[in-house]
């Protein structure tokens, strides 16, 4: 049955807009040090420290692909959106570099928008990948309401379960089988995530599975769907990548190189490191991964290759959508399932008291929005 129009414009309200919210990363190599300022605030750490960490955007003449990459997803998710008859604006912000988020926000309100949605590039529940972008948009709509401004802010719930988010990253591991001559029978999945401090993870665990757990669910997921379509003796294991800040912190370990080393001396020889902790192709990404610890790899002697993250991948940008519009059918009153894969289920769609804070019991005094009071 095909919807008329006035049914295509419903199934997006009450959101008059959608904003992909992101880190942010510089443009050119002028920008790496205020950009890493803005990162690091209110730690005190100097501009000769901020050098030496920007050396990794440095060799990459100074430019981020995160920006690049969410172009890219806004672009494809407006694509998806208007294949289907919908008429939501999408729109772009980022926490750390331009455009921020005020700045799109404000340019928002101005052109009519009075309601939003908010999809961050993270797909894991943890205080850097989601409690602290609702703090930080607590904090600009407390100073969009000062200078008059209103604004109804939601967030999509995580997604690291979603269908479409699965599908792509197995789809992306599938591909790599023509990189080895059996295929991926008797290869090693090396799935990657940031790390994050042990206090983090213990506080992302409070009030339901936490970052690491969310993780494992999607490695044995991804695992099974490899075994189902005919691999034979996979092996698979979960490690981590650009831990920072004070080396006597505990960070959730192995290291992904310290991890291959492992590997390589129990005898395996082929690996694909496949960067589920990932949406894009960003620093983490191109430099830790694909520089590092691809040279890890050769000097150990492996055959290593990374496997593509969910990016634009099709079955991902309509996954998107239908959470989108999932949401906004719930913000209606409408009852409707919230598809997921593995073992744990659907996040709520607003965070619980207490959730994913920086440490358990820590009680910073920043407010969030899409969150209950804590």
């Amino acid at each position: 049955m095909t919807q008329n129009n006035s049914t295509l414009a419903s199934v997006s309200a009450p959101y008059d807009a959608l904003l992909i919210a992101s880190f942010g990363g510089p443009n050119r190599a002028e920008d790496v040090v205020p950009f890493l300022r803005n990162v690091v605030r209110g730690k005190n750490i100097p501009d000769a420290r901020l050098e030496e960490v920007g050396e990794h955007y440095f060799g990459f003449g100074g430019v981020s692909p995160i920006n690049a990459q969410n172009l890219a997803l806004r672009t494809a998710v407006e694509d998806e959106l208007r294949e289907r008859g919908i008429a939501l604006p999408v729109i772009w912000g980022n926490r750390n570099w331009h455009p921020y988020t005020i700045d799109v926000l404000r340019d928002a309100h101005a052109f009519g928008v009075r309601r939003l949605l908010v999809l961050v590039t993270s797909a894991y529940a943890s205080y850097s990948g989601s409690r602290q972008y609702r703090e930080d948009f607590a904090a600009a709509a407390a100073q969009l309401r000062a200078e008059g401004i209103e604004l109804e802010i939601d967030f999509l719930r995580p997604f690291f379960n979603d269908p479409g988010f699965i599908a792509a990253n197995a789809e992306g591991i599938m591909a790599e089988a023509v990189s080895f001559p059996e295929g991926l029978d008797h290869t090693h999945i090396a799935y990657v995530t940031h790390s994050i401090p042990d206090a983090m993870q213990d506080a992302s665990a409070v009030t339901g599975p936490g970052y690491r757990e969310q993780h494992e669910d999607v490695r044995a997921e991804i695992d099974g769907r490899l075994r189902a379509a005919g691999v034979t003796g996979l092996t698979s294991s979960l490690s981590y990548c650009s831990r920072s800040g004070d080396p006597r912190t505990p960070w959730l370990e192995p290291d992904v190189n310290d991890h291959l080393a492992e590997l390589a001396e129990a005898g395996v020889k082929r690996v694909v490191i496949a960067p589920i902790g990932f949406v894009s192709d960003h620093m983490e990404v191109i430099y830790d991964l694909d520089t590092e610890a691809m040279e890890t790899a050769e000097e150990l002697g492996m055959h290593a290759v990374r496997s593509a993250t969910a990016g634009t991948h099709p079955t991902f940008v309509a996954s998107l959508v239908d959470l989108v519009l999932e949401r906004a059918a719930r913000e209606r009153g409408e009852e409707v399932p919230a598809p997921t894969v593995g073992a744990l289920g659907a996040f709520p769609d607003v965070a619980p008291p207490g959730s994913c804070r920086m440490r358990h019991g820590e009680v910073t005094g920043h407010p969030v929005v899409a969150g209950l009071i804590d």
